[in-house]
Parts: C-alpha cells; structure tokens; sequence
C-alpha cells in the first residue's frame, strides 16, 4: 500500500515567516498494540541519521482520507534509535472501531513496506533544561509526548505531570516508562463517563497546583480550549508567557492540525 502522495496532491507550505520543513520518506518496518489503546507504527528512511529534533517535537504526515486525497496530520515522535535507524510513532485509537479518522485509520491498515511522506520535526512543546521546575498537562492523545519528555529528560528534572483518562484502565505506571525519575510526580484525573473534550477537569487541577519555588516551565497540550484555560490560570499567577509552551493538539469538528494556543 503505498502512502505517499502523486504529484497531483497539493503539498502544504507553511506561513509566512515559518521556515520550509524538511521532507521524508519513511517505510513501515513494524506495526503493533502499546498501552493504553494505542498503536505503535515503526518507521525507517535511508537518511534518518539526519532526523535531529526535541521530545515533545512532531511530525506531519499526509495521511488518506478516505476519498481519494491526502491531508495534513501532526503526530508526536515516540522515539527515534539512530543506531538502528528506527523511528516510533504511536497513534491514539479514538473512535468505535470501524469509522476512524485518518491516523488510526492508518495505523490500523498500515503493512511492513508500506510508504509515506512526511515533513518535520517541528513543535516547541519541549522540554527545557534551565527551568528549576516542570508541569506538564495533557489528556490520552498527549501521552506519547508526555512519555518520551520523561525518558529523555536528566532523571532529576524536579517534574509535575497531569493526565486527564477516562478512567484507572488507562493509566501506566512511571516505572513501566523509566526508572529512576525520584523527583517525578504523575496525576491521573478521571473523567468518568464523561466525553473528552471541553471541560474544567484538568483547568482545576491547574488551579489546585501549588506553583513550586525558582523559574518554572510548563507544557499544556490537549484539547484547545482547555490548554488556553490552564495558560491563562498560569499566567494570572505570575508565569510569563515565555515560560509556557502550549499547544492544541485537537478540538472537536476540526480535521487535522494543531493550535498554537496564545492569548
């Protein structure tokens, strides 16, 4: 199955101002399950030595969608193993199985050998080493960035992180990801019943959280409309703008894309 566009799809250019992403052709090498409902697509390219980027960074990948054309999709680099030129992206499986958008779509037909073109990194939802402290937000979509942030950073890193699931179920234990991380703190919030989306589940946890001494950074990534009220929370209690990194990964009835969530 071949995933990379023909010279009749449109390639998207950035903004003004924004600098060209490099372009890549990636070939499936391994598809499999990963906790909690995800699933992990490996990739390969005979130049991924050169891939060089942050955790929290993504990819944007152009995707079928399903009517014959192609279209844009960020998804967050789980790993990368330059040794044996591997690239991991995992995929949130949302949706009831059958009518799926884009990405789970893809990740659920993608087959060894298979191809497709991407342009990337990009993203500053990262972590920074000269902050004295670190929270980081996000709901189930989040947790492959959340994850690879963890591993990477110096196992020290004075780290808060909030995760919004459905439920207990969805949860993964810190030392599954990495050990060692003492000065790691993870919060589960349950949302129960409730659909993702729009809420005040995680902004009230934001408002709960007691800012800790020295320069803090934050990284709020999600739904949109939550980042934005856990930035203005964070804002209102003295952060500067420069130390927030927030980023809308999804919002209901958008198709593809993220928000550079400002003010």
């Amino acid at each position: 199955m071949q995933m990379t566009p023909d010279q009749t799809t449109p390639v998207q250019t950035p903004p003004a101002g924004r600098p060209q992403l490099r372009q890549w052709e990636l070939t499936v090498t391994a598809v499999a399950d990963a906790p909690a409902n995800m699933r992990r697509v490996t990739f390969t390219a005979p130049d991924i030595a050169e891939f060089t980027y942050r955790a929290g960074q993504a990819i944007v990948m152009m995707l079928p969608t399903g009517d014959g054309e192609f279209g844009r999709r960020d998804y967050t680099i789980r790993s990368l193993d330059k040794e044996k030129g591997l690239l991991d992206v995992d995929f949130f499986m949302h949706g009831d199985g059958t009518h799926l958008t884009p990405g789970p779509a893809f990740a659920r037909d993608a087959k060894i050998g298979d191809k497709i073109s991407v342009r990337g990194p990009r993203g500053g939802a990262s972590f920074r080493e000269d902050a004295d402290w670190h929270l980081i937000t996000g709901d189930e979509c989040c947790i492959p960035a959340i994850f690879h942030i963890l591993e990477t950073m110096p196992a020290k890193a004075q780290m808060h992180v909030l995760i919004e699931v459905d439920s207990v179920a969805s949860q993964i234990a810190l030392n599954d990801v990495r050990e060692g991380l003492s000065a790691t703190q993870i919060t589960w919030l349950h949302r129960g019943d409730q659909k993702a989306g729009p809420s005040d589940l995680m902004a009230e946890a934001v408002a709960g959280f007691m800012l800790p001494h020295g320069r803090g950074h934050a990284i709020l990534i999600g739904e949109t409309s939550n980042v934005r009220k856990q930035r203005q929370n964070l804002i209102s209690r003295g952060l500067t703008r420069e130390q927030i990194a927030s980023e809308g990964y999804w919002r209901p009835g958008r198709i593809g894309g993220h928000d550079h969530v400002e003010d």
